[in-house]
This record gives structure tokens, C-alpha cells and sequence, in this order.
């Protein structure tokens, strides 16, 4: 079988490449409050620079290593140099991609030019304040023999290690914001679709630090049965606060075509894919289908933690999104804040333990059975997240044949089929 990060990459090469607040975005700003030092100001040998894990410190101290060398975070900015970007470029009207803001906002650390330090270099991508925050304020103090994470977080240090706040500043880019988002003129142009899956992304990140007594102590214990649930419910609001950001209308003559289903168009006019369990009869069949994928999920989820009349109320809530995205834009922000007021008051009820996990992973596989999850962008959510929460169940081996079934039928969006994906939740769903 092939290992769960090369099945990453083949569906990144696709794809390309929480809870989120009601304020969407905060993350950024947090992240832009003070000024960025650099890349090259973290990188040196007797601070993160080091060849080689250092075993008798807190951190390793070789994380720049790490960055430079595995995380394609390192490669975001050279992305923008290859000959597909210059395509795009092109067809956008932009002189370069290297410098255009569009391109800047995602793919380097682009905070104004008044938060740039002396060794800061828009060339590196996105490097470890784009994450971590401005390290103005902290990057004396951290290495203190006094320093806590308390105090470096009071000092401007995002908080990544809490999943909420991670969340936030990950969909930033991955989902999009008001101020950045991959609208559909710039798919159009050659961009990817963009997909996001925060457990399974976190996982696949390389990892620069170690979860053991010392970081326990100074930032908590990981709470990895519920990290899935609060990232999908987290892309779900994001997903609604840009349905309700003057987005959706963004003043021409049709709506932005991004928030859409992309595969409710874009496949051949012979392999009709409409289905009503699918579409829980909100849309005729030939009609753009705003996206349910974020929803999957949080549907997955009320199966487990919600009454049979909460269950309802959510697929109500969603088809009444489903309906509105066919009215007007005054129709969708109303049934986006409906639906988002819904998720709000459940997010932090909803926080299970093993057993819990273990249903909610056999309720994904139970949707996509019954063909209620079955379009491509949902098919390819279910994958992830089953995938995702083998791990987490600590059973990957044993579901390796059965996770490798339901690979091969989401490879390839443009031969995906979902009688086959559905066929295949069906064989292998009662070996989980």
C-alpha cells in the first residue's frame, strides 16, 4: 500500500497545494500584529538551526532544518516561479506571480513592508512567522531560562498547539478569507481547487516538535479524538462566514462561481452524477449545487452526538443552504448564518472520547454507502477523514487493504465514479 503521505501528495498534485470565530480572519491579524524578523533570523546554529535533534532541550532546535528540507511551506514561494504559474499569470493580466499580491498572500509571508525586519525576505515563502506570529516582541525572551509559553504568547506568539486557533490561521489560506480567496477567475486562469482537511494536513505536516512530558506541561495534552471534529466543524463555519462576507456577490452580473461545487459542472455531459439521496432533493439535476462537502463531517457527528430531530434540523439547515445558493444572495447569507448558528451552539458540546470516534468513523463510511456522499468533493472528504481517524484509533494497519479500496476510487477526479465509491463503502464499512 502506498503510505499515507505519498496518498497525500498524489492528492495534492490534484488538488494543489478549527473552531473559526465568527470574526474569520482574526487569525491573520494576530499573526501581522508585530514586526516579522525573517526566516534567517530563527536559522542559525546556536538557535533552530542545529543539524540534528537536540535531546536534552525542551524543542529540538533543528526545526529550521526541518522547514527547509520537508515542509513544502519552504517551496511556496519558488511554486510561484515554475512555468504553470507563469501561465496563470498570464492569463490573469499580472506582469509576475512572484510579485503580485493575489499570488503573495498565500504563497509567502506577505505582511506590509512597514512589519518587515532587516533579514526578512518575501522569498522565503512561508516560513515560521507566518505561523508562529511577528516575533518582535518574543524572539529575545523565548529562550530565556524564565521564558513560559504563557509569556510568549502574551508577547505575540500564535498559539498554534490549541486546535481552534490553528484552525483559524490554517483555513486562512486553505479555505480563504474576505481579503484572499482563489475565486473562480483564478481557477479559471489554471489554479487548483483548493481542498482542506485539518487533521489529515496537520499529520501530514512534518513534524518539528515532540508531544512528550516537557510539552504537556508547558501547553497541554493534545486532544487527539476530538481534533478531527472541531477542524471539520471549524472548515464548515469558515466555509459560511465566506458565503455571508460579500463574496458570493461580489457586484457582477454572477455570483463567485468558487463557492460552487466544482464537479456539479466539471465533468463529461455523459456520466450524469445528480442524484436526490445525494442532493437530499434541494436541486434539480443540471443546476450549480453550492458546496455540502464541509458539512459531511458534522453530519457524520449529529449521528452520534445529536437527537434524530437535531439530525433533521441539521440536513434541513443544509438543503435550505442548497436551495438558497439557487435564489438570491440575500437567500444564501440567511441560510448561511441559520446553519452557522446551528454549528456554533454545538461545537464545544460536541467532544467525545474513543468509543465515540470509532461510531462517528462508521457513520462516515454509512453516508457514503447510501450515496448521500457520493460527489467527488464529499467522497474525497470521507477518505480523508477515515484515513485521518484510523490513525487516531491507532488501527491504520489493520484497515490498510480496505483504506486502500477507498483510495483508488478518488484518485482521479476526472474518471471518479460515485456508484464505484459508493460500491466500495458498502464492502469494506462493517470491517470498521
Amino acid at each position: 500500500m502506498n503510505s499515507w503521505f505519498v496518498r497525500l501528495l498524489v492528492l495534492a498534485a490534484l488538488l494543489w497545494c478549527v473552531t473559526v470565530p465568527a470574526r474569520a480572519g482574526d487569525a491573520q491579524a494576530r499573526i501581522e500584529r508585530h514586526v516579522h524578523n525573517g526566516v534567517a533570523s530563527c536559522a542559525t546554529s546556536v538557535c533552530h538551526g542545529k543539524l540534528k535533534i537536540q535531546e536534552k532541550e525542551n524543542v529540538w532546535l533543528n526545526e529550521y532544518r526541518v522547514w527547509t528540507s520537508e515542509d513544502r511551506h519552504s517551496q511556496a514561494y519558488r511554486t510561484l516561479g515554475n512555468d504553470d504559474s507563469k501561465k496563470i499569470a498570464a492569463r490573469l493580466g499580472l506582469k509576475s506571480a512572484k510579485t503580485a499580491k493575489i499570488c503573495l498572500d498565500c504563497h509567502a509571508d506577505n505582511v506590509p513592508k512597514k512589519k518587515r525586519g532587516r533579514k526578512f525576505q518575501i522569498s522565503d515563502g512561508v516560513g515560521c512567522e507566518a505561523c508562529h506570529g511577528g516575533s518582535e516582541k518574543w524572539i529575545k525572551s523565548h529562550a530565556e531560562k524564565t521564558a513560559t509559553h504563557k509569556k510568549n504568547i502574551a508577547a505575540g506568539m500564535y498559539p498554534t498547539e490549541r486546535i481552534d486557533e490553528r484552525a483559524d490561521l490554517c483555513v486562512g489560506c486553505h479555505l480563504g478569507t474576505k481579503n484572499r480567496f482563489a475565486t473562480h477567475v483564478i481557477m479559471g486562469a489554471g489554479h487548483p481547487r483548493l481542498s482542506y482537511e485539518l487533521e489529515t494536513f496537520t499529520a501530514n505536516q512534518p513534524a518539528h516538535y515532540t508531544v512528550d512530558d516537557d510539552y504537556v506541561k508547558r501547553k497541554g495534552q493534545p486532544d487527539a479524538d476530538n481534533a478531527w471534529l472541531q477542524g471539520q466543524i471549524a472548515a464548515a463555519r469558515r466555509y459560511l462566514a465566506l458565503l455571508q462576507s460579500g463574496l458570493f456577490e461580489p457586484g457582477g452580473m454572477f455570483p463567485e462561481l468558487a463557492m460552487y461545487d466544482c464537479h456539479s459542472c466539471h465533468h463529461p455531459m455523459d456520466d450524469q452524477r445528480w442524484s436526490r439521496r445525494r442532493t437530499g432533493g434541494a436541486v434539480k439535476p443540471g443546476t450549480l449545487r453550492l458546496q455540502r462537502h464541509h458539512f459531511i463531517g458534522t453530519q457524520a457527528a449529529a449521528a452520534v452526538f445529536a437527537s434524530k430531530q437535531q439530525q433533521k434540523a441539521l440536513r434541513d439547515r443544509i438543503n435550505a443552504l442548497l436551495r438558497a445558493g439557487q435564489q438570491s444572495a440575500a437567500a444564501v447569507r440567511k441560510a448561511a448564518s441559520e446553519l452557522d448558528d446551528w454549528l456554533a451552539a454545538r461545537q464545544q458540546q460536541w467532544r467525545g472520547k474513543r468509543s465515540d470516534t470509532r461510531k462517528i468513523r462508521r457513520q462516515l463510511l454509512k453516508l457514503a454507502a447510501e450515496d448521500r456522499a457520493a460527489d467527488y468533493s464529499s467522497a474525497e472528504q470521507v477518505f480523508l477523514s477515515v484515513e485521518a481517524l484510523s490513525y487516531v484509533l491507532g488501527d491504520i494497519d489493520k484497515q490498510e487493504k480496505a483504506l486502500d479500496r477507498l483510495f483508488k476510487t478518488v484518485e482521479d477526479d476526472k474518471t471518479y465514479s460515485p456508484a464505484k465509491f459508493a460500491a466500495v463503502a458498502r464492502a469494506i464499512k462493517s470491517g470498521f
